[in-house]
């Protein structure tokens, strides 16, 4: 009965130290970059900059309400 009190344990103590080493693992795992969203104004091309400016203008003049342009912005920005 000896060897298959020892064998029992062998496979015990193989499968604690599986465990233990999938969790370290699990834990050291870096986490997935986050993808930070860039700047508007950072690739913009000209003709977008000059919708968002005339928008901006016609905002500032009365013409359209802070949700109309909220709005078309990002229509513009395909947000």
């Amino acid at each position: 009965m000896p060897p298959l009190r020892a064998r029992r344990r062998g496979m015990l103590m193989g499968a604690a130290i599986a465990t233990s080493r999938s969790k370290k693992a699990a834990q050291q795992t870096p986490a997935p970059p986050q993808t930070a969203t860039p700047p508007p104004q950072a690739g913009l091309s000209p003709d977008i900059t000059k919708q968002l400016t005339d928008l901006k203008g016609l905002l500032d003049s009365g013409i359209l309400t802070q949700e109309e342009f909220d709005s078309k912005k990002k229509q513009i920005l395909a947000l």
